[in-house]
């Protein structure tokens, strides 16, 4: 008998995509997943590369212990497909580097590889990331989401723009030289308007 992993705490219907959900991440069940994308090349930015599967399982719990950070695995149609990170930045590195403001909400994400029969889905990451954001902005304490790329990640600096993100300055971390961006409630509305505007 298999044990039951957590209820979706959020769920959306994309047209033309499926559903995508996101549930508490179950540390028994998820670790091998997660270890099978944060060890691939494409995810060099989470620092996990060369990571056992003892190791993403120590940081996993390391997060599950505290109040303060919470990990969630985004699934497609029942299946794992993205990990969303939660996290208070009064209580993380970034913290530091600027006035954290009451409703600030630190956000991590990671897209696991593609899944489709022909390779990409078109449109499956910034799907993934809308439902990230709407995830977010679905807790009335939630104002502004705030975000720490790496420098060199070009890829999801474009993605953060797209959803409304606007570079605040480049912050140095213990593990990296980010970009530190914010984005409100009106910021993702808007640039969520215009991307349906075509």
């Amino acid at each position: 008998m298999t044990r039951a992993l957590p209820e979706p705490t959020y769920r959306r219907f994309v047209a033309g995509l499926g559903a995508l959900s996101l549930r508490p991440f179950d540390l028994a069940e998820d670790v091998t997943t997660l270890h099978s994308w944060v060890t691939q090349p494409y995810a060099r930015y989470w620092g996990l590369l060369t990571a056992s599967v003892a190791d993403v399982h120590a940081e996993y719990l390391r997060i599950a212990s505290t109040a303060h950070h919470r990990a969630f695995l985004g699934e497609h149609d029942g299946r794992p497909a993205f990990l969303m990170e939660r996290y208070d930045p009064a209580y993380d590195a970034v913290g530091r580097t600027y006035d954290v403001a009451p409703g600030d909400v630190g956000m991590h994400v990671l897209v696991g590889p593609p899944t489709g029969p022909t390779g990409p889905i078109p449109g499956f990451t910034g799907a993934v990331f809308e439902t990230i954001m709407d995830c977010l902005f679905s807790d009335p304490l939630v104002d502004r989401v705030v975000v720490e790329p790496d420098v060199r990640n070009e890829k999801i600096q474009a993605l953060n723009e797209r959803m409304g993100f606007r570079k605040h300055s480049i912050v140095t971390l213990p593990d990296k030289q980010a970009w530190l961006s914010f984005c409100t409630r009106d910021q993702y509305a808007d640039a969520h308007r215009m991307h349906e505007a075509g």
